[in-house]
């Protein structure tokens, strides 16, 4: 395996070379070692990814590259400079977008592309060209007068990267570009990023922690606990578990019951719900259609190619499961429920509405939700999911329409059903500068727990998510992933009945995320109802049935089978659930330009 690129030439020199690099942070005047021994290249001309779990160490190392931090130890050279000697020459000719790019939403587009190119010493004569160039290829050239503020997500994304790009650097850094943004607009950041590359020739490195598009890359860095485990094409890693991964189906067996049997049988090492049946990776030379046969009856196993998130986790697994990262149940209380129950509709959303002003943000939308079923709304950004997700949690009024959650009216008697549902928001909604102790505390006073009950149910938080070593820590120095933790657990206090997760696992890593749908899973198989916004399309094959909204309508429902089944042609026999996502945003798109 290629650990460290070769080059000869100025042309093929390394754009970016880390040597034995170290670097900690001090935080309550504790050391946390964050690089340790880094050495790395990074050729010209490609995009890298840098791949690793929460707090691996890509954020720190990007900053690293761009002179923005020093190394406690090691030598760092960017195009061709010395970091610590010529970090501002270094910054002159390197772009950089951290996670949190920072607009001005009060200015327009053409006035933060303006004060960038104020930022970055771009004379007047030559932003005209740029401009026009940078607009045209983000698709944002109609918007120039619009409040950033006023944005999608997507399209703020897409601004955060023109204005870094005004100055056209040499070697442009990305920090999770794509986390919070729907696939459309996903798709449309990855063709800038390739049309930088190909047409300006701009050397990329991106980090990312949705797998599919690390086998976008040319080269893909694996990083693991401050340290690189890998270096190479994404096909090197997959071809390591070639003939290990297989799609299991099971008849008379729920898919969720499936996933949880298969994940724990010996000789698996990954175990994913996908589509109708659960997608594995095994152990070398283990046989799935023998070994697996005993566990559960009625199984059918059929081969199926890897993808790098298999290899990923495959290496990865065994590292994590030494620091208490492996999965673990949750202790729960089992409700009394029959097969009655489980047909009931515990939300009912009839020709529901939602107008700010003379704009529909919501417009007449009818469906409904089982108990203890997994559903999904899906939709572009600005689709109106959130709203629709608020108005059925009671933060909003209802403008036009029913909307009943728990048999309960959402237009007369909100704070009824309040107490009989958790929410989870798209930033979990913490409290940055309490600990964890006092977040758990607060939000079960919130729910109505005072005395013997909260303390029971703080404890149950505390031993069921892990949280222990991070007690008296603020909430907004936890890792990505142990604040997502913190605020399921929070959501789950009072043990609600339906459970409201707003995009629960957006930038978190596939470990997390992995680990955050086996709680789910196990609460919807204990009769607890979840609905879910989300914008990973293969998260969304988790859900029992989904949504896809666009422009506060529903384009599509169904369960992700039946949605893909939408767009199967004799070209495209097996859609992904993105394929069938974009497939109907566009013919709708088509449908409204016709009809203008």
């Amino acid at each position: 395996m290629e650990t460290v690129s070769s080059t000869k030439g100025s042309a093929n020199a390394p754009v970016l070379f880390f040597e034995d690099v170290y670097k900690s942070f001090f935080i309550k005047q504790k050391e946390i070692p964050a690089l340790k021994g880094v050495t790395l290249k990074v050729k010209p001309g490609i995009v890298t990814g840098l791949i690793g779990l929460d707090g691996a160490g890509k954020t720190t190392l990007m900053r690293l590259a761009t002179g923005l931090l020093a190394p406690d130890r090691g030598k760092i050279t960017t195009l061709g400079l010395n970091i610590t000697s010529d970090s501002l020459k270094v910054q002159a000719r390197v772009g950089y977008m951290p996670q949190r790019f920072g607009l001005y939403e009060d200015l327009t587009v053409q006035e933060n592309m303006d004060l960038f190119a104020d930022l970055q010493g771009v004379p007047p004569s030559h932003r005209h060209e740029r401009y026009e160039s940078l607009l045209h290829m983000a698709g944002l050239k109609p918007f120039t007068k619009r409040l950033a503020g006023r944005l999608s997500g997507g399209m703020k994304q897409k601004l955060g990267l023109i204005c870094t790009l005004v100055a056209r650097p040499d070697l442009l850094l990305l920090d999770e570009p794509t986390v919070g943004v729907d696939p459309v607009s996903r798709r449309e950041l990855w063709q800038i990023i390739y049309h930088l590359v190909e047409d300006e020739r701009v050397s990329v490195l991106v980090s990312t922690s949705y797998l599919d598009e690390a086998e976008r890359c040319s080269e893909v860095i694996l990083m693991h606990a401050g340290q690189i485990v890998g270096q190479d094409k994404p096909s090197y890693f997959t071809d390591q578990v070639k003939g290990r991964t297989f799609l299991v189906e099971a008849e008379g067996t729920s898919k969720r019951n499936l996933q949880q049997l298969l994940h724990t049988a010996p000789g698996v090492i990954d175990a994913i719900i996908f589509g109708n049946g659960v997608r594995i990776v095994t152990e070398q030379d283990f046989r799935p259609s023998t070994e697996l046969q005993e566990k559960v009856t009625g199984l059918r196993i059929k081969s199926v190619p890897p993808r790098f998130e298999d290899s990923f986790m495959a290496l990865l697994r065994s590292m994590e499961s030494e620091k208490g990262i492996a999965r673990k149940p949750l202790t729960l209380a089992k409700r009394e429920t029959d097969v009655e129950d489980f047909r009931k509709k515990v939300i009912v959303v009839q020709h529901l509405s939602r107008k700010f002003g003379d704009f529909y943000a919501v417009k007449d939308i009818s469906f409904y939700v089982q108990k203890a079923e997994v559903f999904g709304l899906l939709g572009a950004n600005g689709a109106g999911k959130t709203t629709t997700f608020r108005m059925l949690c009671g933060l909003l009024p209802v403008s036009e329409g029913i909307a009943q959650v728990a048999g309960t009216d959402m237009r007369k008697a909100p704070s009824k059903a309040r107490a009989r549902i958790g929410y989870m928001a798209q930033r979990f909604s913490l409290y940055g500068n309490l600990t964890v102790i006092q977040n758990l505390k607060f939000f079960g006073t919130a729910y109505g727990l005072t005395g013997r009950r909260r303390k029971e149910r703080i404890e149950w938080a505390i031993e069921n998510f892990a949280l222990g070593p991070y007690v008296d820590q603020n909430s907004i120095d936890l890792p990505l992933g142990f604040k997502q933790r913190l605020a399921l657990a929070a959501a789950l206090m009072h043990e609600p009945e339906i459970l409201f997760l707003d995009e629960p696992t957006s930038g978190v890593d596939p470990f997390a995320r992995r680990e955050f749908w086996d709680h789910i899973n196990q609460l919807a198989e204990n009769g607890v109802t979840v609905l879910v916004t989300t914008h990973f399309m293969e998260e969304a094959e988790f859900c029992d049935r989904i949504i896809i909204m666009a422009s506060g309508q529903i384009l599509a429902i169904g369960s992700p089978e039946e949605i893909k089944a939408q767009v199967r042609t004799k070209t495209q026999t097996a859609p992904t659930l993105e394929d069938a996502f974009i497939a109907l945003l566009e013919d709708r798109n088509a449908v409204s330009e016709a009809a203008l």
